[in-house]
């Protein structure tokens, strides 16, 4: 059986286009927050995530590439 995934080509939509070091959220004291864009003009989306730089890294790849996936699918 094959994944129905398989015969579509996924564009990419929603590129991963910063992620920055940012103060941590209002009320949050501790912690080491980065902000994230994905996407661009009025498709982007901006988000705030805290974690090392490399975990942070890793989940907003993976948001992009699940938001490319549903795009495709439609």
């Amino acid at each position: 059986m094959t994944d129905s995934t398989d015969d579509v080509v996924i564009e990419n939509k929603f590129p991963v286009k910063t992620i920055e070091k940012t103060k941590p959220p209002q009320g949050v004291k501790e912690g080491e927050w980065y902000e994230y864009v994905i996407g661009v003009g009025s498709s982007a989306i901006t988000g705030k995530r805290s974690g090392s730089l490399k975990a942070v890294t890793e989940y907003v790849k993976e948001y992009a590439d699940n938001l490319n996936r549903r795009s495709a699918l439609g």
